[in-house]
């Protein structure tokens, strides 16, 4: 990578123009630059609930994806550049495994509810699909390796899966369930 940034306010994007990790310069607005802001929103939404009060697997966990997200961005701000690595949507793999192994089988769809730091999973997960789509974006104008897509799709299947164990968790008292949508399949007990 790059020199790193020794001061923040470089006045070099004053044009609507940013530099990326090889010296190229973009448009603000470019495809590369919108995947690299939503997996940094990401990255920063996941920081958001590592202030939470959480189960130690699970900030455990949140911590290695933050340091993963940002070897994925790394890898996005130089085009051609590998940073993330191929075992990384293998980890996701088996920590999805292992935390619905532990969860009863949905009955209907859930909404983005119950303890606070189970819903801010929730919107982490929702950032993760945007960063997602982003990406495929991306690799349809410039090809990509799979690694960064399959990892943001791994995660946000994996923090709808820590939101249901966070709501068990109930760190807050306020949870302890899944907060099921009122369907009328439901309410008839199907």
């Amino acid at each position: 990578m790059g020199q790193r940034l020794t001061q923040i306010a470089t006045r070099t994007g004053d044009d609507g123009t940013t530099g990326l990790g090889d010296g190229t310069r973009v448009a603000k607005d470019h495809l590369r630059v919108q995947a690299m802001g939503d997996v940094d929103e990401l990255n920063s939404t996941i920081g958001v609930l590592l202030a939470e009060p959480l189960p130690d697997e699970v900030r455990e966990l949140l911590v290695v994806i933050q340091h993963e997200l940002f070897n994925l961005g790394g890898e996005l701000s130089i085009p051609g550049f590998q940073l993330l690595k191929d075992d990384a949507v293998l980890r996701l793999d088996e920590a999805l495994a292992q935390h619905n192994a532990t969860l009863p089988k949905l009955q209907e769809f859930i909404l983005p509810a119950g303890t606070r730091s189970a819903a801010l999973a929730h919107v982490c997960r929702t950032v993760a699909r945007r960063a997602e789509r982003a990406v495929v974006a991306l690799d349809h104008a410039e090809a990509l390796r799979a690694t960064p897509r399959q990892y943001l799709n791994r995660l946000s299947d994996l923090l709808f899966v820590l939101a249901r164990v966070l709501n068990r968790a109930n760190l807050d008292g306020l949870g302890g369930d899944d907060v099921y949508w009122k369907s009328e399949k439901l309410a008839r007990g199907e």
